[in-house]
């Protein structure tokens, strides 16, 4: 359902607006400096708070899972990712603040609940950043990706391609596939890297690099499906989107299942929960939904102008 804010409570440009699990409520950030947390009832939509403490502009805003309480993480242009946590009787409080990189934060993405509460940050110093809070307490990894700067992050499925049919077979006490900690970045590089975080080594491991764009990397999106094939949407400023395929448990084997071409920059990608719809959005102001033919090539479905 579509709906329109038209009192967003903040004094510059939106950068970012999610909703969270539940979808009823909806987290905004702004060029301002602040985030601004709204009730939504049907229609209508009430701010109810704006948090405030970073020092640059807020990209990103993220909810965790509920499974970890009424959390939101947020990223900015200082260099920061504030971890803000909704407490009883008390209202929002910031409850985490992490400085680890020399420049702007441009993404944070949460990763699925089965893998932990964990949050991935990518920064213009070409770091990326895992947060991880366990034990009531939090711990960070952070590694070089990207080394003209990290656009975007996220997050696969805890579940890989070919797990689903080995779950599904396990009998008595045979246990469950232990969840996957993996996820995809772009770069100012123009290269897409998949990751895999080694518990052994407590390190994060590039499985492959995928380079076909001849520009920036501005968005990557993991789609959610839990089918024998993984698809990885990457967004650049080539003005195309990469459709990437892989059936290939290990994550290492990537082939190019489609190419979509646009008349500017793409901007963001996104997939729907099923995963058999790809959101687009472009320069123009436009946004596109694509969903595969059976017989494997990508259509335009539904263009929406502003």
């Amino acid at each position: 359902m579509a709906q329109t804010i038209t009192n967003t409570g903040h004094d510059d440009m939106i950068h970012d607006a999610v909703l969270d699990y539940y979808g009823r409520r909806l987290a905004t950030c702004s060029s301002d400096k602040t985030i601004n947390i709204f009730e939504v009832e049907g229609e209508t939509q009430r701010l109810t708070d704006t948090l405030k403490g970073h020092e640059g502009a807020v990209w990103c805003v993220s909810w965790a899972h509920p499974k970890y309480g009424t959390i939101l993480a947020s990223a900015s242009y200082d260099g920061k990712v504030f971890i803000w946590r909704e407490q009883a009787g008390r209202g929002w409080e910031k409850v985490y603040e992490s400085a680890l990189h020399s420049a702007s934060v441009n993404l944070v993405a949460w990763a699925p609940h089965e893998a932990g509460c964990l949050l991935a940050c990518a920064s213009s110093d070409g770091n990326v950043s895992v947060l991880d809070f366990k034990d009531n307490a939090w711990s960070h990894n952070v590694f070089p990706a990207h080394p003209m700067g990290v656009n975007a992050v996220s997050w696969s499925p805890a579940i890989a391609p070919g797990q689903v049919a080995a779950a599904q077979g396990t009998q008595g006490g045979q246990s469950a596939p232990t969840p996957v900690r993996r996820f995809a970045t772009g770069g100012s590089d123009c290269k897409v890297k998949i990751w895999e975080y080694n518990p052994d080594t407590k390190t994060h491991a590039c499985l492959t690099e995928l380079a076909a764009h001849t520009d920036w990397v501005r968005d990557v999106a993991w789609s959610p499906t839990l089918l024998a094939k993984s698809y990885v949407a990457s967004a650049s400023q080539d003005k195309t989107v990469r459709i990437w395929a892989s059936t290939s448990a290990a994550g290492t084997e990537w082939t190019v299942a489609a190419t979509l071409s646009f008349d500017a920059v793409a901007w963001r990608v996104s997939w729907s929960l099923a995963g058999n719809v790809l959101a687009v959005s472009t320069g123009d102001n436009r946004v596109s939904l694509w969903r595969e033919r059976l017989n494997g090539e990508w259509e335009c479905v539904k263009t929406i102008e502003e």
